[in-house]
């Protein structure tokens, strides 16, 4: 196969402008998702709340990552919830289906 016939994946360019704004979105979902697991740690926020009705910059976050920001949840216990609800460690709070979030906010007591 020569070079001129394979297919190259690469983003389409982007003017500076284009790049600043989406340096800036990405960084100000940053920081809203370590507001949002900080307040989890400190139980100002319950996660019930926060799976049942998550607000747009979590719904690419990580499961696992929002359950290890809880009270008393650190690695092992996130990963031993998400088998018991049959969650993908790879799975993100926006791709959730309503089984699963269903089985979740049930083992956080609803």
């Amino acid at each position: 196969m020569s070079p001129s016939s394979k297919q190259f994946n690469t983003a389409p360019a982007r003017s500076l402008d284009q790049r600043m704004d989406a340096l800036g979105k990405a960084n100000e979902v940053r920081s809203r998702r370590a507001a949002l697991k900080a307040d989890l740690k400190r139980g100002e926020v319950n996660i019930r709340q926060v799976l049942s009705d998550p607000p747009d910059f979590l719904l690419t976050a990580k499961v696992v990552d929002l359950l290890m920001a809880a009270p008393k949840c650190g690695r092992v216990k996130s990963a031993r919830i998400m088998e018991q609800c049959r969650i993908s460690p790879s799975k993100t709070v926006g791709g959730l289906s309503e089984r699963q979030r269903h089985e979740l906010l049930a083992y956080f007591g609803g």
